[in-house]
């Protein structure tokens, strides 16, 4: 039996704070006692870590990732080996990744696909969600079985006509399928059909730099098409989750049918709390680093989505982590920005941007700890094994330095990518340990892990609707 003992933190978790020392068995939390008491000191182990003025929380649980997604002619840059490493040094250690349903090809096929990529090849522990691209009675079959087996998330698009898009048929009868099954249809809300309209006319005034992708993807086609989600979502007796939620207009459709007491969820990521069209207008084409869908919005958005997490209209901060180098990859979009690659690199960043926040007012350290580790692995059934430090749980730790300060670059960072989106960012809060299942992944700012080492999560229903 291998034992670990953290001693002295201050353990943080969505509902407590405590000073506490973890006794750690053979990959679980075995035992919290109240750090000093005889409790503690009865704690002997192998490995002893001292915490002692540093947090000790649960390893994050990020939500919405897309490692090695093919997407516009060329494929996400980080791998699952690159990217579940970068997510360890960021704090992460539960990635939730997308599987891919190809139009004429069945759930499995892309299920199938999925796993070949990511087994044997992460360096922390991973589930996914089925992208369905293709509903017809087949497929609808199939998702009652991918719920059975622990896939028990769908995501559909109102967006990318031709590739990923569904119409309102297919997803009403996907939702009615999600409502008797216990599956949870995740939902890009955009409308696809409109924007596709007003990139056409604005290619066809020569309206051809970045900036144009976030003008023409207005935040009021998101606020349509999540309300319009949401209707579908009622008519199908279904509960909904509107990933990647950017505009205040959008907010205001999920905390409206929250208050009329529908089961309606929503994350949003840190690129649409840090960053805004700013980015998009940066010259020189270096706005294509920040093209994502949905995208940026003007700075004014952000209080919106602030006060969204603390009202907990919204629930969950994922990264939507989908990574294209500048060079070679954003550059197929140069002169016509609707050729750019849709995606930017946040998997490693997403923990210390969210303490940020602690430190300048947003959120408090346990709403940190919410909509960062316990929150997303309720939404998507692998509470309490994650997301919580607890008896019983997963030994998923990370401890946390909320003095040290750091400056986010491309230079210092994990991701496989060639540029950061928070190039030059000063933030206060680093990891500087984390244990996956009680193993050392980062040991005091130096990755000790191992690609194999993570592995593949069944996950239960999502446990709000329990």
């Amino acid at each position: 039996m291998s034992r670990t003992v953290i001693r002295g933190g201050l353990v943080i978790t969505a509902s407590d704070e405590i000073h506490a020392d973890v006794l750690i068995e053979d990959g679980r939390i075995a035992a919290l006692a109240a750090s000093g008491t005889p409790a503690a000191e009865t704690f002997t182990a192998d490995r002893v870590i001292d915490a002692t003025g540093k947090y000790v929380i649960p390893g994050g649980v990020d939500a919405h990732t897309h490692m090695e997604l093919p997407f516009g002619g060329t494929f996400a840059s980080d791998t699952f080996e690159t990217g579940t490493r970068a997510a360890a040094w960021g704090g992460t250690t539960t990635i939730i990744d997308f599987a891919v349903q190809n139009v004429g090809h069945t759930l499995r096929e892309g299920l199938d696909a999925w796993h070949a990529k990511a087994e044997g090849n992460c360096a922390i522990d991973y589930g996914f969600h089925m992208i369905v691209s293709d509903v017809n009675e087949d497929t609808l079959k199939e998702m009652d079985l991918l719920v059975e087996e622990g896939v028990t998330s769908f995501k559909q698009f109102m967006a990318y006509p031709g590739v990923f898009y569904s119409d309102d048929g297919q997803i009403l009868r996907a939702m009615q399928r999600s409502a008797e099954n216990g599956g949870l249809i995740m939902m890009h809300a955009e409308n696809g059909i409109a924007i596709d309209v007003l990139v056409e006319q604005a290619l066809a005034r020569g309206e051809r730099d970045p900036r144009y992708h976030g003008e023409v993807r207005k935040a009021l086609l998101e606020a349509e098409a999540t309300h319009r989600a949401i209707k579908l979502a009622q008519v199908a007796g279904a509960p909904l989750y509107v990933v990647h939620v950017s505009a205040t207009e959008a907010v205001a459709e999920l905390a409206r049918a929250r208050d009329e007491g529908h089961p309606v969820f929503g994350e949003t990521c840190p690129q649409y709390l840090f960053l805004s069209t700013d980015n998009l207008a940066e010259p020189d084409f270096e706005g294509a680093k920040y093209v994502c869908s949905t995208p940026l919005r003007p700075k004014e958005h952000q209080a919106a989505l602030w006060r969204g997490l603390r009202t907990n209209d919204l629930q969950v901060v994922s990264t939507d982590h989908c990574p294209f180098c500048f060079v070679g990859q954003k550059e197929l979009g140069r002169g016509d920005f609707s050729k750019i690659p849709n995606g930017l690199p946040g998997v490693e960043n997403r923990m210390d941007l969210l303490h940020q926040a602690v430190v300048d007012g947003h959120i408090s350290r346990r709403r940190w700890i919410e909509i960062a580790c316990a929150s997303p692995a309720r939404m998507f059934g692998l509470y309490p094994t994650k997301g919580t430090i607890a008896p019983g749980a997963d030994a998923d730790v990370v401890i946390y330095d909320p003095h040290a300060e750091q400056i986010m670059s491309a230079e210092t960072h994990h991701m496989n990518v060639d540029y950061s989106a928070y190039e030059g960012r000063r933030t206060t809060g680093r990891v500087e340990t984390v244990l996956s299942r009680g193993e050392p992944v980062i040991t005091e700012r130096e990755f000790t892990g191992r690609a194999g080492h993570g592995v593949y999560t069944p996950r239960s229903t999502c446990q709000y609707l329990d």
